[in-house]
């Protein structure tokens, strides 16, 4: 079942209307049926909003129960963008209920800090693919370019920036899931 028909199948279960949903998450009513139909995909922040309204853990949209596979096909990653943005994230883990989650992220250089501090505790990992990272953590700052990796624990990062003039693309691991 896609994201969108998971979230609709949901606010029926609880008896809530387009507008009403979309009022509670600061949402218009027609970028919800967008959301729903699959013609517009949801920032994290929204997906954030719709979850937490909706009483369901992030995860419960982006897990499709019947199609698990220990392979996610390129053509198939979910992708999420952040609002005002040029962040753009897919997921590479099949099944976000395990002990790690794993994306690529994708920035324009001068997109600003994307960096969101954890509610958890979380160790991560960053490999940078493309372009160049600037990652500051309490116990300083660091730049990193393609094939450099940096090793964290979560707490500790206080921004993450793509710099220089590529396209940064990385993959990140982060064990516990934060979705």
């Amino acid at each position: 079942m896609a994201l969108g028909e998971r979230i609709k199948q949901r606010r029926k279960e609880l008896k809530l209307s387009l507008r009403q949903l979309a009022e509670r998450v600061d949402l218009t009513a027609s970028f919800l049926s967008k959301i729903e139909l699959g013609q517009s995909s949801p920032s994290i922040d929204s997906l954030r909003k719709i979850s937490q309204e909706l009483g369901v853990p992030i995860f419960y949209f982006l897990v499709d129960e019947a199609a698990r596979s220990p392979v996610v096909r390129a053509d198939q990653r979910l992708k999420l963008r952040r609002p005002n943005s040029s962040l753009v994230f897919e997921l590479l883990t099949p099944d976000l209920t395990r002990r790690m989650e794993a994306f690529l992220f994708e920035q324009e250089p001068g997109g600003g800090n994307y960096a969101s501090p954890p509610t958890q505790y979380t160790e991560e990992l960053i490999h940078v693919l493309n372009g160049r990272l600037e990652v500051e953590l309490l116990q300083g700052t660091y730049e990193l370019g393609p094939g450099d990796t940096i090793y964290f624990e979560g707490p500790s990062l206080r921004s993450l920036r793509a710099i220089g003039t590529e396209t940064m693309r990385l993959l990140a691991v982060v064990t516990p899931p934060v979705l």
